[in-house]
């Protein structure tokens, strides 16, 4: 389990405020209805982020993440998953997610996440969309680099590699991995395997290790990882301006 209902996403750094926030239900290509939640910031920053939740989908840990992510000025809808199987109903720890999950195909990701796409963009036509996701969410993150989303660049903490090879050439998208050195999911010499594909394949990607850091790490009642997290913000940020048309 990534996150309990108490987790809390840590704060970036220079955080602002946010103008407005609150839930929403977007429709895919394919007709799926589905749950999202979308905050604006008070002093946008030009990009826009996409937050693709691990497998509970919009957890409320998720929720507060797309007004941390506001408030660091980017304008943020964070989607759920599970729209053809489970409706829009509230994803707490009791959602039984292990009974929808293997419905789920990485095309249905990517409807979906167009569709949050198209949400964003219509609050910030001209700014630059980015992804960012959280262990199933960071290896379908990595894979849309591979999509015909328009995207900017794709970030993913503690992904699967095993998810993403099968696209890896057709990647054209930059990447960020922010990898957990002592993930209890995947053995970091997993995540050593997929940045030497990545370089094999001539990607533009980054990976950062934080040696000894759990699954999970970026969630503020970890407080050992707090640098790390404030790291990761860093990081984030950077690459979003870097990778700002």
């Amino acid at each position: 389990m990534c996150h309990t209902d108490d987790s809390v996403p840590p704060s970036a750094p220079d955080a602002g405020a946010v103008a407005g926030h609150g839930p929403l239900e977007l429709t895919a290509a394919d007709g799926n209805r589905f749950a999202a939640y979308q905050a604006s910031p008070a002093a946008p920053n030009g990009a826009s982020m996409i937050i693709l939740p691990d497998v509970r989908g919009l957890h409320p840990f998720y929720i507060r993440l797309a007004q941390r992510f506001a408030e660091a000025g980017y304008e943020t809808v964070a989607m759920d998953y599970f729209g053809r199987t489970a409706g829009v109903s509230q994803r707490d720890e009791s959602f039984p997610y292990a009974e929808h999950l293997p419905s789920l195909t990485p095309d249905q990701v990517k409807a979906d996440a167009a569709a949050a796409v198209a949400a964003v963009r219509a609050a910030n036509p001209d700014g630059p969309v980015f992804t960012v996701g959280f262990c199933y969410g960071g290896s379908s993150s990595w894979r849309l680099s591979a999509s015909d989303l328009g995207l900017s660049g794709v970030i993913g903490f503690y992904g699967r590699p095993e998810r993403v090879y099968d696209v890896v050439d057709q990647m054209h998208v930059p990447l960020l991995l922010l990898i957990a050195g002592d993930d209890a999911a995947t053995p970091a010499a997993e995540f050593e395997k997929f940045a030497d594909a990545l370089t094999a394949a001539g990607k533009d990607y980054e990976m950062h290790v934080y040696d000894g850091a759990p699954h999970s790490f970026f969630d503020r009642s970890y407080d050992k990882w707090a640098d790390a997290c404030t790291d990761a913000w860093h990081r984030i940020l950077t690459f979003t301006t870097t990778h700002t048309p």
